[in-house]
């Protein structure tokens, strides 16, 4: 059944009386947040600090690595397993390149290798793990069975997708908006599209960075309403409706991702049915701010964006796909080691 989020939402949400959790620890370097030996299963556990610094991070890896050629061995006699029950190209390439260039072992794992909870019970499979690799990142069908992982192991468990979250693709869109925008404080983020895990991302995060939301999707899930009552602020607004111009109005940044995931194929005729109107293009654009930007995690089908948005110089995808990589290394760097950023902190 689809109905108007407006009409059960309301037309914009203040999030402001939701407190925000801190989950600040000492670091050896004073101002730091430790991070060391933490889980990122989803942001809703990192304060706005925390993500600052992971992103503070990767940036200052960027420089040091891709502009300045130096060779940081920080995962030198480290191993990481790779689990994917999911396919990818970015999560994948991003992160085994990304652990090796720092010197460590990516161990990947299909399904034909390692079967979650079939061959080997999952509380089995992570306490094996943790024995033998010092890190899990798992591309996951359930959230539940990151959460089993991080339950019963004793190394840091990645999320690198589960129905419910994609976490270190929304740090990589930030990333690229911070480069693109100069500062993320006061953006306005216009999500048009899936009440996915992307956008249960953004909403667990957006707000603690200073950063206003507008959504339009067809219909709200149950997943949706979840995500929305654990969403906090800092005093920020989030604006919900069925209509993509409404979402559009203003913002500075359009962000969609595919109508029909992994899963879904036999729902595709039904899906393409409710998201008719939904496609972004330049008229799209016209309700938009003028300095509007486009984002979309890849892999992109014609009908969620037309080529002339998508090769234009408005559009910023190859760039997000590339700080996949960047955001992906500050992640594991962050909860292996001790790492403190050299270069000066970028404004947020």
């Amino acid at each position: 059944m689809f109905f108007p989020l407006r009409k059960v939402l309301g037309h914009a949400v203040s999030l402001s009386k939701f407190p925000v959790r801190t989950l600040r620890h000492s670091h050896p370097v004073l101002g730091l947040a430790a991070l060391k030996g933490r889980h990122l299963l989803t942001l809703k556990d990192f304060d706005g600090e925390e993500i600052k610094q992971l992103l503070w991070t990767a940036n200052d890896l960027k420089i040091r690595i891709k502009q300045k050629g130096e060779i940081l061995s920080l995962m030198q006699g480290k191993s990481m397993a790779m689990i994917f029950e999911k396919r990818s190209t970015r999560t994948r390439i991003s992160t085994e390149t990304g652990f090796s260039l720092l010197g460590g072992h990516p161990c990947f794992l299909t399904t034909q290798d390692i079967h979650l909870g079939v061959n080997e019970s999952r509380k089995d499979t992570a306490r094996v793990l943790s024995g033998m690799t010092d890190l899990i990142l798992a591309r996951v069908y359930k959230h539940s069975d990151l959460e089993q992982l991080a339950q019963d192991g004793t190394i840091p468990v990645i999320n690198g997708l589960s129905e419910l979250y994609h976490p270190i693709q929304i740090l990589a869109d930030y990333l690229t908006l911070q480069e693109h925008f100069g500062s993320l404080n006061g953006l306005t983020v216009a999500w048009i599209g899936d009440g996915n895990n992307i956008l249960h991302s953004l909403m667990m995060s957006a707000a603690k960075l200073g950063m206003h939301l507008h959504i339009a999707t067809p219909k709200v899930s149950s997943d949706d309403r979840n995500i929305l009552v654990l969403n906090i602020s800092c005093g920020t607004k989030l604006f919900m409706t069925n209509d993509p111009s409404e979402a559009a109005n203003g913002a500075n940044v359009l962000v969609t991702d595919t109508w029909i995931s992994m899963g879904q194929e036999e729902e595709k005729l039904e899906r393409l049915k409710a998201f008719q109107g939904y496609q972004i293009t330049l008229k799209t654009g016209k309700f938009a701010a003028p300095n509007w930007a486009f984002l979309h995690c890849l892999p992109r089908k014609q009908e969620e964006v037309d080529d002339a948005v998508f090769y234009s110089p408005r559009s910023l995808v190859f760039q997000e796909a590339e700080n996949r990589k960047w955001t992906i290394m500050a992640v594991m760097v962050s909860i292996l080691t001790d790492y403190a950023p050299l270069s000066e902190m970028p404004r947020f």
